[in-house]
């Protein structure tokens, strides 16, 4: 078929890479605008228009997807149906209808569960053991569309957001390719949705990414692993705010208060409503990542102090 690409972020590289050895003819990518990045602000292609741009294929960059001038293209590519992956803007009927077989999107999560911006980090922040990517057509509600197809995968106990989404990114790629398949070849059949089990991954903010010590120590280790890497948990002592990597929770260890450190030889721990949890790595302002140990032996961390 040909096809047009819609995505912005590095996680829809692995579609694209598939795409691009499956035979289907790429006519041209879809991205978000050049954006300030770095302390000089200069502007960045994204990801996918930086690999667009590398195989000297067409970068549409339209602020909107409703722009005329975007559509007018569009139409003139005649595309048979454009396949999507974290492209980040909502798409208007008026764009949709454009190609034959409209948009496809690949979702990180099993739908109706997790629509929304952040299917990977609501899935471990709230615990889930299963999850996986969805190939829809993708319709002007949030992520309502009929489902061609999923894969699932199991969420390991250390898995932060990054960790999952990268295995979703590559095992969906294989699924969104399959889709496009049997699409081209007159065989896909997309189901409705179910309307049991609909939840809502809206983005996490950065009050989201504030760690709780007065919650248990599973949900303190989950909201951080799920804020890993972005936007990243964090927490404040005397004042300053700290970014925190994941942590472990330890079962047999002195009971502290919740956000009370204890230092010891070989690790820093850190009171929760439960048992206490051993910090990873620590990142003050303007400061690379340290080991815990480390520190706090800079800090000189003093009895009794705790976490805000």
């Amino acid at each position: 078929m040909r096809l047009v690409f819609a995505g912005t972020p590095e996680v829809a590289l692995p579609s694209l890479d598939a795409i691009a050895a499956s035979g289907h003819e790429l006519l041209a990518v879809v991205t978000r605008p050049d954006a300030p990045a770095g302390r000089g602000r200069r502007l960045v292609r994204s990801p996918v228009g930086a690999w667009a741009d590398e195989r000297g294929i067409e970068v549409l960059t339209p602020d909107r997807p409703r722009d005329p001038d975007f559509q007018e293209r569009l139409r003139a590519l005649a595309p048979d149906c454009v396949p999507v992956v974290a492209y980040g803007a909502l798409v208007p009927p008026s764009a949709l209808e454009i190609p034959r077989h409209g948009w496809v999107n690949l979702h990180f999560s099993l739908l109706p569960a997790w629509r929304g911006a952040a299917p990977v980090q609501h899935a471990v922040l709230h615990g889930d053991e299963v999850t996986g990517a969805s190939v829809f057509e993708l319709e002007a509600g949030l992520d309502t569309g009929p489902v061609y197809g999923t894969v699932t995968d199991q969420i390991r106990f250390n898995d932060t957001s990054g960790d999952l989404l990268e295995r979703l990114a590559h095992e969906g790629a294989g699924l969104l390719v399959a889709v496009l398949d049997a699409i081209g070849a007159g065989t896909a059949r997309a189901h409705p949705q179910p309307h049991d089990g609909v939840s809502l991954a809206p983005k996490l903010t950065a009050d989201d990414a504030r760690v709780r010590w007065t919650d248990p120590a599973f949900a303190v280790d989950r909201r951080i692993r799920a804020c890993t890497p972005a936007p990243g948990a964090w927490t404040t002592l005397r004042d300053d705010r700290l970014k925190l990597g994941p942590v472990r929770p330890v079962a047999n260890a002195p009971r502290l208060e919740p956000g009370e450190l204890r230092v010891e030889r070989t690790q820093v721990l850190a009171g929760t409503a439960t048992t206490p949890v051993q910090l990873g790595e620590v990142r003050a302002a303007g400061k690379k990542p340290m080991a815990a140990t480390d520190w706090a032996r800079g800090m000189r961390i003093e009895a009794g102090e705790k976490f805000a």
